[in-house]
């Protein structure tokens, strides 16, 4: 767990990057409509939890500097014995106040009356841009005499980049809980059974380990559902020479991981479906070599595309010099997307891949991004030759930079051909 001592801290660095005679509003999420009268399960609002730790909704922090001093005030919602019958406890003010290392503490009531008090004498307004316009015209109406409006989710985001020792604790739990939902899914028999089951098999491997909801909704993908990236229907049945790519990890304390492992249904390779994994999985631990402090994805990227489009030449989909259809990017259809993303309190993780000039941000000690190759080979694609149609492969590991290196934070996931056939 995050100490309160840690959230303060993180608000102290945020007014450091704050003008002076400014103030900042952060608000928590609020409940989102299902249908009608049902909502979606709640998950906090992932700046907002950064910077307090509160999981509540109808909530906001106020930081308001002056020169090199600040006041922070919270606001809750009010105990309501009505309210809490139907939805639950709430921590309120007096609890808050013994909690939190905040200076105030009000119900969210009085959060008008207050933010007018506050904002009076200010000449900078800190909020988040991308704010409901509810909000936002809240905070514009009784803003007339701002003459700067800041965007504060940038710098959060940054802030985010680089994580503490407590942050890597519960990145490596919600990790350890993904390995058992993964090793769980290997050893479950799949012949004659549905995307769904399989499915069900991770789900209650999180839930029973205590991570309650997922980082990102699962991918268990049959044969040539896997050539869709995003494929979350999750409702074909399995068919027993095909693979299965089971993209799914866990949120743990609003921490995620993100985990792929491509799967054969009968628990054994085809010699074609060993020979393009085994090429993705060279192409991953090529790339996994180049990581370390002062490196830039973007060099990574570059391995991967070289990689993989050799990959493409030698599988005989692609013809030709290697820079030519790098240059002329032949490799997109069976390669689309990037080699990794930043992870974190969100599973992409709202933090900048360039700096304020533009600059690409080079990879430093205590970042965390998955290393994600994969080939995909439409059954459709009649320049696939006919044996490697309705192959989909994807290795997805996250990893976290050291002084001098990188952790795979996932190694104890098992991925080379070997020993996922020996767990079956």
């Amino acid at each position: 767990m995050i100490k309160e001592d840690e959230y303060k801290e993180r608000r102290d660095t945020l007014v450091s990057k704050m003008s002076k005679n400014s103030i900042a509003v952060i608000f928590s999420n609020s409940y989102k409509t299902r249908s009608n009268d049902t909502e979606y399960p709640y998950r906090q609002n992932s700046n907002f939890y950064y910077m307090t730790g509160f999981k509540e909704d109808n909530a906001t922090l106020v930081l308001i500097k002056k020169n090199k001093n600040y006041k922070s005030i919270l606001f809750v919602n009010k105990k309501d014995k009505v309210d809490e019958l139907w939805n639950g406890k709430r921590l309120g003010a007096k609890e808050a106040k013994k909690r939190f290392l905040v200076d105030q503490v009000y119900t969210d009531d009085k959060f008008e009356e207050k933010y007018k008090e506050y904002i009076s004498a200010k000449k900078s307004l800190y909020f988040d841009f991308d704010l409901t316009f509810s909000k936002a015209d809240l905070l514009k109406k009784h803003s007339r005499n701002i003459s700067n409006y800041k965007n504060i989710a940038p710098i959060i985001q940054k802030m985010r980049l680089v994580k503490s020792d407590s942050e890597i604790k519960l990145i490596k739990k919600a990790i350890n809980i993904t390995k058992d939902a993964h090793l769980r899914a290997m050893k479950f028999k799949k012949q004659d059974r549905f995307e769904y089951e399989l499915l069900a098999e991770i789900e209650h491997s999180f839930k029973s380990q205590g991570a309650y909801s997922d980082a990102y909704t699962s991918i268990i993908a049959g044969g040539n559902n896997a050539n869709t990236l995003h494929y979350i229907e999750n409702n074909k049945p399995f068919k027993n020479n095909d693979l299965i790519l089971i993209d799914a990890g866990c949120e743990y304390e609003h921490y995620a991981s993100d985990i792929t492992r491509t799967i054969p249904v009968s628990g054994k390779f085809t010699e074609e479906q060993k020979e393009v994994y085994n090429l993705v999985l060279d192409t991953q631990l090529k790339v996994l070599e180049a990581i370390k402090p002062g490196v830039k994805r973007t060099k990574l990227q570059k391995i991967a595309v070289k990689c993989l489009t050799e990959s493409l030449v030698e599988l005989g989909i692609l013809k030709g010099d290697i820079k030519k259809l790098i240059k002329k990017e032949k490799y997109k259809p069976y390669y689309p997307h990037g080699i990794g993303h930043w992870m974190g309190i969100d599973v992409h993780d709202q933090c900048p891949y360039k700096d304020e000039n533009g600059k690409e941000i080079v990879l430093a000690k205590g970042m965390v991004l998955t290393i994600e190759p994969g080939l995909y080979l439409d059954i459709d694609d009649k320049k696939v030759p006919q044996k490697y149609r309705g192959i989909g492969i994807r290795i997805e590991d996250d990893i976290l930079l050291t002084d001098d290196g990188y952790e795979n934070l996932s190694a104890d996931i098992i991925k080379t051909v070997e020993d996922i056939e020996s767990i079956n």
